[in-house]
């Protein structure tokens, strides 16, 4: 497997500088998340890094590699949003919602 050095910036990881495995299309992970264990052995913290562009090239405009920037509330992922993926509100998930049509006559 290919390694890359790869810079991080922000958080407790600022400054450092780690051999990254690449994947199959040569670019590094997209988020790179490091576990972080606690001193007195509860539940380990986990730190997030988004990878970002590390710079332009010259006359090309090309990606001169990557670096991770420091993702403090993880939240976003940048995953694509589908139609499907249940982003829409559900009425049959709302409580106060009625159904439509005519009741039936077993309801009284």
């Amino acid at each position: 497997m290919k390694r890359q050095d790869t810079p991080f910036e922000g958080g407790p990881m600022d400054g450092r500088v780690l051999p990254v495995l690449l994947g199959i299309t040569g670019h590094p992970p997209k988020t790179y998340r490091i576990p972080v264990p606690a001193p007195d052995g509860g539940p380990a913290t986990v730190l997030i890094y988004r990878r970002v562009p590390g710079g332009q090239g010259g006359r090309t405009g090309l990606t001169r590699g990557w670096k991770y920037l420091y993702a403090p509330d993880g939240a976003a992922t940048g995953r694509p949003r589908w139609p499907w993926s249940g982003r829409t509100r559900n009425p049959a998930a709302d409580p106060d919602a009625t159904p439509g049509g005519k009741p039936d006559d077993a309801d009284g």
